[in-house]
């Protein structure tokens, strides 16, 4: 392994490293809230993070149960309709796994991939349990998502702390990435023809920027809304950009599972073992250099 290759796999872990050496000035954020009711769990949680917030809570959730509610049903409802209408009609893509496969994603680059998906579907759940609230009955259950909220937050912004270090370089725009919009990668047609995309398509690397620098802005707006550390006029703007961010993200990551799940057969697996087919490369990837 030479000295860049290994600068790419030690800076992500020292980063973590580091994270964590910084929270263990501070371990109580790290114990159990105590048998109490979940109510009153939620409030010693909250408490250590973000200080009491509770007097604020009716503004929050006047913000939360009128427009954006709409905003996030109709996200839930229509990106799967148009993606489920694509897999009907196109259908998905699949390739031979003939030859040797490609090596494309690390030990540790799949370690923090997946740190980072399963943290961030928990804070799509959470975050739909807290925007529509009211509709699940509210109280402990709601108040229980907002604790692991932010706890997956956390976990998040570290796992995709690390990612933006090792990928940055590859997710940099190039000009083929025009080409490859302007023919959707290829996906509106059932042909198999080499599209213009290096080791990430224009497709991922929106999804990358969205989720790494939108989540960091996600993680500001998140933190002022729960530690109300703000004028409230700020604490109602920041409650509109997190809401709209949220619904963007939520979009963008339910075109992600298609993709990885349906819209090309037995793509998640490069995230299981790293390697890609020999033909998947060469059509959808055929920038890279081996």
């Amino acid at each position: 392994m030479n000295i860049k290759k290994k600068f790419r796999v030690i800076l992500p872990v020292g980063v973590l490293a580091l994270a964590a050496v910084a929270w263990a000035g501070s371990p109580q954020i790290l114990q159990p809230a105590g048998p109490g009711p979940s109510t009153a769990s939620f409030t010693a949680i909250n408490k250590v993070f973000t200080g009491d917030w509770q007097q604020y809570g009716q503004l929050f959730t006047s913000w939360q149960g009128g427009l954006f509610n709409r905003i996030f049903l109709l996200v839930l409802t229509i990106v799967p309709v148009v993606f489920l209408l694509h897999y009907i009609i196109i259908g998905a893509k699949s390739f031979s796994h003939a030859g040797t496969p490609i090596k494309f994603f690390g030990i540790l680059t799949r370690f923090l991939h997946w740190l980072a998906a399963l943290s961030f579907s928990l804070l799509v759940i959470t975050g739909l349990m807290v925007v529509f609230g009211k509709f699940i009955g509210g109280g402990p259950l709601v108040m229980s998502g907002r604790s692991i909220h932010l706890i997956a937050a956390i976990v998040f912004c570290l796992s995709a702390a690390g990612l933006f270090l090792i990928w940055l370089k590859d997710m940099l725009p190039m000009p083929h990435d025009i080409l490859w919009l302007l023919i959707m990668g290829g996906y509106l047609s059932k042909k198999k023809k080499p599209v213009p995309a290096g080791k990430f398509n224009a497709g991922q690397k929106v999804w990358f920027w969205l989720a790494t620098v939108g989540g960091g802005i996600m993680a500001w707006s998140g933190y002022t809304l729960y530690s109300f550390a703000a004028p409230v006029d700020q604490i109602r703007q920041m409650a509109i950009l997190h809401n709209l961010l949220a619904a963007g993200l939520i979009a963008f990551f339910i075109i992600h599972l298609y993709m990885s799940l349906f819209a090309v057969k037995g793509a998640i697996s490069s995230m299981l073992t790293g390697y890609k087919s020999r033909e998947e490369v060469a059509i959808l990837h055929s920038r890279y250099k081996i």
